[in-house]
């Protein structure tokens, strides 16, 4: 996929807008604040994985990749990087975000319409459910599956029976954002990667306003990709120990990260997700 980079307004210099056009001509609200992420750890990644999704279940780290005849589904040794064990799609099919949900795994497929359900211990395939346009991002807060499809809008989804429940537009300073990419939820925010940016968004997950950014610009150019679709692309939030990973495609290093200033207590721990 191609795509455009950062948020418009007060962001930083060289982020090209990629909100849509204003449904009315009234006063935007004050620009949410713009928070640099710190470096806590780093450790090795695989610089083959196209990652598409990234999460902790069970205290365990799994990741899903995409590409025709690469994609899978992995469970990754935090502290060497290694591929633990693995399980392929079918050629044919595009993955992307993937999510747990109690012992199971949920992960996407791009362009098809069709996600899988997976064993979380065995690997072994459970299902398949269909959801209407592309899937992209995929995480859960505990009661709904949320998904991302390149536009605007979040979907949250019956984790049995896919159904959709609700959607929220996501906004900044009231103009709706597109290109959100992989999802996680983290202490009853939504964070989203927005896609060939360096910019995480805070998005609030009952009205989809966005409460801040994260600005990853120094962690992405420790990473020098040479490749311009080796972007910043995977979180992860592990409940157990409160720490937050973010990793890109086909990056060799996964980071431990804090935030500075207001969202600080995102690197003091507890919290259940």
């Amino acid at each position: 996929r191609g795509g455009e980079g950062g948020l418009a307004g007060a962001l930083p210099p060289g982020a090209a807008p990629i909100v849509s056009a204003p449904v009315a001509r009234v006063p935007a609200p004050p620009a949410p604040p713009v928070e640099a992420a710190r470096v806590i750890a780093t450790y090795p990644h695989d610089i083959g994985a196209f990652t598409q999704g990234l999460f902790f279940s069970g205290g365990r780290l799994f990741e899903s990749t995409g590409q025709h005849g690469e994609s899978a589904i992995r469970e990754l040794d935090l502290a060497t990087g290694k591929v633990k064990r693995a399980v392929k799609l079918p050629a044919e099919y595009f993955g992307e975000g993937s999510a747990g949900w109690g012992k199971t795994i949920v992960s996407l497929t791009w362009k098809h319409g069709k996600g899988f359900r997976w064993d979380r211990d065995s690997f072994r395939k459970l299902g398949e459910f269909s959801y209407p346009g592309e899937g992209w991002g995929l995480t859960q807060d505990g009661a709904s599956l949320i998904l991302s499809d390149g536009s605007p809008d979040l979907r949250f989804l019956d984790p049995k029976s896919f159904a959709e429940r609700r959607r929220i537009r996501v906004t900044w300073r009231g103009r709706p954002v597109r290109q959100l990419n992989e999802l996680e939820y983290v202490r009853g925010e939504i964070l989203a990667n927005i896609w060939h940016s360096d910019l995480i968004a805070r998005i609030d997950p009952e009205t989809g306003v966005i409460k801040g950014v994260i600005d990853l610009r120094a962690v992405i150019a420790s990473v020098a990709a040479q490749d311009s679709e080796a972007v910043l692309n995977g979180i992860a939030w592990d409940d157990r120990t409160g720490k937050l990973y973010v990793t890109g495609k086909r990056w060799p290093k996964l980071f431990e990260i804090a935030l500075r200033g207001a969202a600080e207590e995102m690197e003091s721990g507890g919290g259940a997700k």
